[in-house]
């Protein structure tokens, strides 16, 4: 019985993880500029992987496979905001600008020194 909790509680994690990726590509796909698609790939990829992950170590019924799929996680969660943001200043002081809707540019009186 708690077999098959675990596995439709999975089930329902691993659809999820695959729309929040899903939603991720079509924001690659979709959004007018760099940062905007760097936004989308970074949160909403990492949500999506995240959950998928989260799928595997409550299917896996493993402390091994437990540990590496959390510690998956927390990789994921620690890592990819951290390389979003720098990538993200780095095209900004290579000089790719944003798009003309952008409100608040908080860059710009550091890109002056």
């Amino acid at each position: 019985m708690v077999e098959q909790v675990a596995a439709y509680f999975a089930g329902i994690l691993l659809l999820i993880g695959a729309l929040f990726s899903l939603l991720a590509a079509v924001g690659i796909l979709r959004l007018p500029d760099l940062y905007t698609r760097m936004h989308a790939a970074s949160k909403a990829g990492t949500m999506g992987s995240g959950l998928m992950l989260i799928a595997i170590a409550v299917i896996a019924f493993d402390g091994p496979v437990i540990l590496r799929a959390l510690v998956g996680v927390v990789f994921l969660l620690l890592t990819t905001p951290v390389s979003a943001h720098l990538l993200a200043r780095a095209a900004y002081m290579v000089g790719y600008t944003p798009s003309v809707g952008m409100k608040f540019n908080d860059l710009k009186k550091h890109k002056a020194r």
